[in-house]
């Protein structure tokens, strides 16, 4: 089949690859246009563009796919089907009519659950023990079309932001490539989504990763390692900003108020919370690298002592 692939993060770019280790002919990109990045600011291409670059596809990157240009552009490429992930503009509907099979989504959690653009991280901060793929057909709603494939996977202990991001990636490129050969054989059956099941998974913010103490424990030490790379979780001691980037809770009750320090040992840094401790094992000062809580005490840092009080 012919297919336009648009997308443009990292997540996206996994999918564009195992697409170019298909039968399918790619005959175009669209992306995001580039973007400054860096310290110089410098106009930089996305992920998804770089791909396409290197398979010598040719990419395009409207600024809205609202006008009449740009779908004509479309119109031109004569796809079987245009594939969507992580795109970031909206599609109108008379582009989603374009394709001769329409416009497939690679969603990154099992819809209905977690509709919108954080699902990865809302699923981990909220205690789900599963999310993995979900294969849509595109309407003009929000990840409302119907379902065409899911593909499932578990949330460990130990899963970060990152962690889940990279292994859903792969697998959401793995989901497309099967749902292609599905739709070549006809065999792909759409099923509505139950929207009294929806939940949304509003957009990050660096605000949310601000932690209140007042919480508890499993609760805080999700929200770490939701937001673990991004947009990160911190605390403040003091004027200091403090950013946590390893944390888990631990059993234990004590009677200080939530936000104390209560322990510092080499293994972490205990600090009472609404309900049990969370011990904080990585962490990064102002100025300074992330570094574990033995690097912190190696370096004579009076910092984070008991009975000093986080908000």
């Amino acid at each position: 089949m012919r297919l336009v692939f648009a997308g443009t993060p990292d997540f996206a770019a996994t999918a564009l690859k195992a697409l170019l280790d298909t039968r399918h002919e790619i005959v175009g990109v669209y992306t995001q246009p580039d973007r400054p990045a860096g310290r110089g600011r410098k106009l930089m291409p996305s992920p998804v563009k770089q791909v396409a670059l290197d398979a010598g596809i040719p990419v395009f990157q409207p600024e809205s796919l609202k006008t009449s240009e740009a779908r004509d552009e479309l119109q031109a490429l004569q796809a079987d089907v245009m594939i969507v992930a992580a795109y970031g503009l909206i599609l109108p509907q008379a582009v989603l009519d374009i394709p001769r099979f329409g416009c497939l989504n690679i969603h990154a959690s099992l819809l209905p659950r977690w509709r919108g653009a954080a699902p990865i991280q809302r699923a981990i901060a909220a205690g789900d023990q599963e999310t993995g793929i979900t294969i849509m057909q595109m309407d003009q709603g929000l990840d409302t079309g119907d379902m065409l494939l899911k593909r499932a996977t578990p949330i460990a202990t130990g899963d970060t932001g990152g962690s889940l991001h990279d292994r859903l990636a792969i697998l959401g490129g793995a989901a497309i490539v099967d749902a292609l050969d599905q739709l070549e054989e006809g065999k792909l059956q759409p099923v509505p989504q139950d929207d009294g099941l929806a939940c949304y998974a509003h957009k990050l913010s660096k605000e949310e990763g601000h932690i209140n103490w007042q919480l508890d424990a499993t609760s805080i030490d999700r929200l770490v390692r939701a937001f673990n790379p991004w947009p990160g979780t911190f605390t403040d001691l003091g004027d200091q900003r403090i950013r946590i980037h390893g944390a888990t809770a631990v059993d234990g009750t004590v009677e200080q108020p939530a936000g104390t320090v209560v322990r510092r040992e080499r293994d972490g840094i205990d600090v009472a919370c609404g309900q049990g401790i969370l011990r904080i094992t990585r962490l990064q000062l102002p100025g300074s690298r992330a570094q574990t809580v033995n690097d912190l005490i190696n370096g004579g840092r009076e910092l984070l002592l008991p009975g000093q009080e986080l908000h």
